[in-house]
């Protein structure tokens, strides 16, 4: 049987059979095989060869199409960059709630992908960075620069921190700045004609006559809400009465303040004014002066050099026999007020100059010279001339005063020691507070259901609030870090009940149905009496008479400019927004304004800007503005306009 088959399979027709059959295996499983790839993409690029701007996208031919992904590790690293930056600028306002919405991931995304856009049109174009244009962008970029100019140094230092080697910093800096080219010359090559600068200028400073009147506020609507108004307000607001999230949380609270500490034992307090007692006693007060050599805290390092040099020498020359100080500070000192003196500053006591100054001065004997001290102002070669009132201190003088130090430590050290505990024991079981509490000897509260944005209590604080909306703490149930709420006062929570938002059932809100009815009607009702009030304006209607049919005066101004607050800016807005009024006629509108009421006006006059009276710094600086806007927009454009010849893939369930 085995020779029946190899005679039968071995013909010139099994071998174009065979031959046939080789065909779609080995398009189609070269191509199966390639997708069993693990692929990490987040989004993908893709575009037809520019010599086949038609190509098909199926296999093989879409293996000529060029192709940037979006790793999920670039996705991940752009992300937590966008992150930081916003804790940065927000603050204790940051929301990481925010943050994580599916809006924001996305917006973040396509950033990217523009950048990726770019980057293959400006391959496609030819674009290429020569090395001097890399040079001179990193030679410029500040992060590098010392007193204004490059330095090797820094330059290594911030590429060793980064783990970079140069030549692949350089190629990002290449990558970067042909990617700029095609945008950056966009927007460079932007520019405004006269005729349209001309034109702006006339609507910037046009000018409109107006009459107007602001309608009193309506009667509030009490009328009855029946049963299907409230169902149909319901079902169309729905959003709108919704509970908000909320948790319950079990949390220990570590206030320093609040510790009890035992008092110190007599022995304690003795062995603390022992090793206390050369500060404890009046330092009196020293007779001093000083020779200074100016140097700002931020000058470079050779200034800063040169004047301790200098002061060194001065503080040289006045240690030497016979050296008169008052003579050397006259000629030297570059502390004005004191220089004419001779250096003298009188009498110091403690609390009066700098740290340094200070403890140089009371560590120094009467007659004796030293230096030089740094202090903010430079440095200073110092002489004690005399001492006076020095005292030494007294144990019961200043008992109070050693216990009241010493209890203040011994709490510093049992907050220290109890937040210490809390951390580690937490560590060994980060889902339960109880024991962690227990074996600290603190007490576990509990406080809730509150919502987020504020709460009683602890709750109100921002730290404590972002701790406990958390995702670490709703959905894995774990015990936050230590969250500071004051000075030496930090508590750690546990969400132990979290309610999501809800919508609530129409009979729960009903009251607040029916006033939100209401004041839609009344919202309506003034509407409408505006509404009818431009109507008759548009039929011709006098205003004076419209608006005394209400017992209205109108308010008449000629020439209100753009933005001008007549009775509001808001007004002033519409003013402008309704067309010009043909001959003898007049056009009418109403605004609505922040606080309910209504404005009916009629514009009876335009009158256009003379761009004339614009001077040439106020045209230099508007044609300037309005060719940076442009060129914005047209670089937006133009990505806008690459995206459409590329097809662009994200795949949503890496996001």
């Amino acid at each position: 049987m085995l020779q029946k088959l190899r005679e039968k399979t071995s013909g010139w027709i099994a071998s174009v059979i065979l031959g046939l059959l080789t065909i779609p295996f080995a398009f189609f499983g070269v191509e199966q095989y390639m997708q069993q790839q693990n692929e990490d993409w987040v989004a993908k690029v893709e575009a037809p060869p520019t010599w086949w701007e038609g190509a098909p996208k199926f296999w093989p031919v879409s293996y000529l199409w060029t192709k940037e992904e979006i790793s999920s590790r670039d996705w991940r690293q752009q992300l937590e960059r966008a992150r930081n930056e916003q804790r940065q600028q927000l603050g204790d306002n940051y929301d990481p709630q925010v943050f994580d919405t599916v809006e924001n991931k996305r917006a973040i995304l396509e950033e990217l992908i523009d950048q990726r856009v770019l980057k293959m049109a400006s391959g496609r174009a030819g674009v290429a960075v020569s090395d001097a244009q890399v040079t001179k962008a990193i030679f410029e970029m500040p992060v590098f620069q010392v007193d204004g100019k490059f330095n090797k140094e820094r330059y290594q230092m911030a590429l060793a921190s980064q783990n970079l080697t140069a030549k692949g910093f350089e190629n990002e800096v290449r990558e970067g700045l042909a990617v700029e080219t095609l945008p950056r010359g966009l927007n460079d090559s932007a520019f405004v004609t006269n005729s349209e600068m001309d034109r702006l200028l006339k609507l910037l400073a046009e000018e409109r006559s107006v009459s107007w009147v602001q309608l009193p506020a309506p009667a509030p609507d009490n009328g009855p809400v029946s049963g299907k108004e409230i169902d149909a307000f319901w079902a169309a607001h729905r959003n709108q009465f919704r509970a908000p999230e909320q948790v319950t949380i079990e949390y220990v609270d570590i206030d320093a303040n609040a510790l009890t500490v035992p008092a110190a034992d007599e022995a304690t307090l003795r062995a603390r004014f022992e090793k206390e007692k050369a500060g404890l006693g009046s330092g009196g007060e020293r007779l001093v002066s000083h020779i200074l050599v100016a140097v700002p805290a931020d000058a470079d390092p050779a200034a800063q050099q040169a004047a301790e040099a200098k002061a060194k020498k001065l503080a040289a020359e006045a240690k030497a026999p016979g050296a008169d100080f008052a003579a050397l500070a006259t000629a030297n000192s570059d502390d004005g007020l004191s220089k004419s003196k001779g250096g003298d500053l009188g009498w110091v006591a403690k609390g009066v100059m700098e740290k340094p100054f200070e403890d140089a001065v009371f560590a120094m004997q009467g007659g004796q010279i030293e230096g030089p001290v740094r202090t903010q102002f430079g440095w200073h070669v110092l002489q004690v001339r005399e001492i006076k009132g020095a005292t030494e201190a007294n144990f019961d003088e200043v008992r109070a005063r050693l216990a009241t130090e010493q209890a203040d430590a011994d709490r510093e050290r049992i907050f220290n020691d109890t937040t210490t505990k809390m951390v580690d024991l937490v560590n060994k079981n980060p889902t339960a507070l109880d024991p962690a509490a227990k074996a600290a000897g603190l007490t576990v509260q509990t406080l809730g259901p509150f919502p987020r944005g504020g709460g009683p209590g602890i709750a109100g604080n921002r730290a404590v609030q972002r701790a406990a909306f958390a995702d670490s703490a709703i959905q894995d149930g774990l015990v936050s870090d230590m969250i500071e709420v004051g000075t030496d006062h930090v508590v750690m929570l546990r969400v132990t009940q979290h309610t999501p938002a809800r919508e609530l059932p129409a009979a729960q809100v009903r009251n607040q149905i029916v006033a939100a009815i209401r004041a839609e009607r009344t919202q309506k009702a003034a509407q409408a009496v505006a509404d009818g009030m431009v109507a008759q304006l548009k039929a011709g209607k006098p205003f004076e008479a419209v608006a005394a049919e209400r017992g209205l005066a109108p308010t008449s101004m000629p020439n209100v400019p753009r933005g001008a607050p007549f009775p509001d800016r808001e007004a002033s807005q519409a003013y402008f927004s309704v067309p010009a009024p043909a001959a003898g006629k007049v056009s009418p509108g109403s605004v609505r304004l922040a606080d309910g009421s209504h404005v009916v006006f009629a514009v009876d006059k335009v009158v256009a800007g003379d761009p004339a009276k614009a001077t040439a710094e106020e045209r230099a600086l508007l044609q300037r503005q309005l060719s940076q806007s442009g060129g914005a927009d047209d670089a937006k454009a133009f990505v806008s306009t690459m995206r459409k010849a590329m097809t662009v893939h994200v795949e949503e369930t890496r996001l």
